[in-house]
């Protein structure tokens, strides 16, 4: 029996050095559950270097076909969990040890992000 889950690493780079890193998992059934484990290399790294790696999970095209997500974030990593907030819905968070996990929906493609604005076009006068 073949596994019906595809499993991918994602990372974000500054020069040479790996500064944060995700693996995700992605159901291969339609409007499956997404599973992601998000985290940066300890110390200091350039501000939004961990939204990047929102992104760039959230780019991909197997997450942006899925329902759900389900992710696991270090408790103090405000940057990634902020912007989890901007790129689902219905998001739930909840403290696991030195983890947060977080529960949300995906929005659909056609809907614009969470936190953003649709692009409106000026009328012409």
């Amino acid at each position: 029996m073949t596994d019906p889950d595809t499993s991918r690493h994602v990372e974000i780079k500054d020069g040479d050095q790996t500064v944060a890193a995700a693996e995700v998992t992605t159901s291969q059934q339609a409007d499956g559950t997404v599973q992601a484990s998000l985290h940066a290399a300890s110390g200091h790294i350039a501000p939004g270097s961990r939204a990047s790696l929102v992104d760039a999970v959230m780019d991909l095209p197997e997450v942006a076909q899925s329902a759900r997500l389900k992710a696991a974030v270090p408790l103090g990593d405000t940057e990634s969990l902020w912007r989890l907030r901007e790129r689902t819905d219905d998001t739930v968070t909840r403290p696991a040890g030195s983890t947060a996990l977080v529960d949300a929906n995906i929005p659909a493609d056609d809907e614009p992000e969470s936190g953003h604005e649709p692009d409106r076009e000026t009328p012409a006068p």
